[in-house]
């Protein structure tokens, strides 16, 4: 039995990683932040979508903080 493929646009879950980022509730934090991160940069690499990233609050980006991880994706 042959498995059905599925596939996303990558725009839309790009959209959808960026309102995640920008998230400021106690659930958004750096662990969740990470793995959107995590996820998407993989989506836009393996398709060859990558065009960086802007940190949302550029007096808030020490490395592995939530202010670094609170991105926008290109």
């Amino acid at each position: 039995m042959s498995k059905s493929k599925k596939t996303v646009e990558v725009k839309g879950l790009l959209e959808w990683a960026n309102r995640q980022l920008e998230r400021t509730d106690e659930y958004a934090d750096t662990g969740f932040k990470s793995g959107i991160c995590t996820m998407i940069e993989k989506v836009l690499m393996n398709t060859s979508n990558y065009n960086g990233y802007m940190h949302l609050d550029k007096d808030d980006c020490e490395f592995g903080s939530l202010g670094d991880l609170s991105r926008k994706y290109f």
